[in-house]
């Protein structure tokens, strides 16, 4: 069944108004008419059921007929920490960690990012990374949306993490050479029973195409954050996020 995100105002006690692009999406390019059903989804949880009732040419209107809860994200909550890559990858790296359940998404620019300063990176290119938030978030049936932070420094984000009281875990994926490998930080980190458990959170630093320079690895180390190695290959950035998130997902199945 399709599913499709709404604001929360657009939802008045059984009755669903749909306007605006996501009309044009809903009646124009999915083609759901008059008597149509399909699920909506506003961040409260759960996703409701309705039957469109009157079909305009600016609105559209839809009965509530059900809703059921969605599961919520388990935790350790996932944070995913990116040095900007190039924005094709971005938005492809954008749409993968909705799907694999990151909480949050923290872009920021790097020595050797592909953008330099955060001032350079446009509204238009956050406003577009919302809405691929969005329908990816429509075709896994998520609960929430992921959040995109704002465009920071490095500086910034390794003290939002050091910073942090609630119990965190850090993972600094390197192309270089690692202490440790990934399976053995893994191993490290506390399974069942935990504070991890119960309110944690697991950060992946991993960096843009160019990777990471020596004093950044140092900016790292200050944090206790030791580089680790995946693998003998060097993975493409947007392979990397992939491939690491699938890996923490299956061992705390998050």
């Amino acid at each position: 069944m399709r599913r499709y995100w709404l604001e929360k105002s657009a939802v008045q006690g059984d009755l669903v108004t749909i306007e605006g692009h996501t009309l044009h999406h809903i009646r124009d390019v999915c083609r759901q008419k008059l008597g149509s059903r399909f699920e909506v989804l506003t961040g409260e949880g759960r996703a409701l059921l309705v039957e469109v009732i009157q079909m305009g040419k600016d609105f559209a209107k839809a009965k509530v007929l059900s809703d059921r809860p969605l599961a919520e994200l388990k935790r350790p909550h996932l944070h995913l920490a990116l040095s900007l890559p190039r924005y094709a990858k971005m938005d492809e790296i954008v749409e993968k960690s909705v799907e694999l359940g990151v909480k949050e998404l923290h872009p920021f620019v790097s020595d050797f990012s592909f953008v330099r300063h955060p001032q350079d990176v446009s509204a238009g290119k956050t406003q577009r990374w919302e809405k691929i938030v969005k329908a990816a978030t429509q075709q896994t049936g998520r609960g929430d949306l992921m959040k995109v932070s704002p465009v920071r420094d490095l500086a910034h984000i390794l003290s939002e993490f050091g910073n942090q009281n609630k119990p965190r875990w850090g993972l600094f994926a390197y192309e270089g050479e690692g202490e440790l490998s990934f399976r053995q930080a893994l191993s490290a980190i506390p399974r069942e029973g935990g504070e991890l458990e119960a309110e944690g959170e697991i950060w992946l630093f991993v960096g843009s195409e160019g990777g990471f320079s020596q004093d950044e690895v140092q900016k790292f180390a200050n944090l206790g954050l030791k580089p680790l190695k995946f693998g003998e290959q060097i993975l493409r950035v947007e392979t990397a996020c992939v491939a690491l998130l699938s890996v923490i997902k299956y061992e705390f199945e998050v």
